[in-house]
């Protein structure tokens, strides 16, 4: 090959690859009618867990609110919406069974220490690096499928999400 082949497939390969990242990264936020899924994440559990977390953000562009009214999941026997909350010293967590409401033109974070989802009876133990199907289902918008990035065990927001 000459030298310009050589520069041309060069070219060539790094605009494929800088492609392939956009789409993953892309692939990782939902978009559900005015509903944006931001980062959809777990932990991974240690082997003979029976539960583990999920977490995301949801971004409501739309006019009137919405409601996550329920999550599933095919790695957990059942998955529930919870709230974590700490009252006078004591942490508290409670299942949220009428959902968690989305504010018209308002954004719902569901992170370590709050809002938050319970994959539980997991069929399997969560690992690192792996990634879980979903299904959310909202009030008005209806379902969307998304897929849980599995973080390390330890992990406190989503690889590559930026804490100030």
């Amino acid at each position: 090959m000459n030298t310009l082949a050589h520069y041309l497939a060069a070219i060539a390969l790094t605009a494929i690859s800088a492609f392939s990242l956009a789409q993953e990264a892309l692939a990782h936020d939902y978009k559900l009618g005015a509903l944006k899924i931001g980062h959809p994440w777990s932990r991974a559990t240690p082997a003979g867990a029976k539960v583990g977390g999920g977490y995301l953000s949801i971004e409501n562009a739309g006019a009137e609110a919405d409601r996550l009214v329920s999550v599933s999941a095919p790695v957990a026997g059942r998955v529930e919406v919870h709230e974590m909350a700490v009252t006078n010293g004591v942490m508290t967590m409670r299942p949220l069974d009428a959902g968690i409401v989305v504010p018209p033109g308002g954004k719902v974070e569901l992170k370590p220490g709050g809002f938050h989802i319970m994959f539980m009876d997991l069929k399997q133990p969560l690992k690192q690096d792996e990634r879980l199907k979903g299904t959310l289902t909202f009030e008005k918008a209806g379902a969307v499928e998304v897929e849980f990035k599995v973080e390390a065990v330890g992990a406190r927001a989503a690889s590559g999400e930026h804490k100030h």
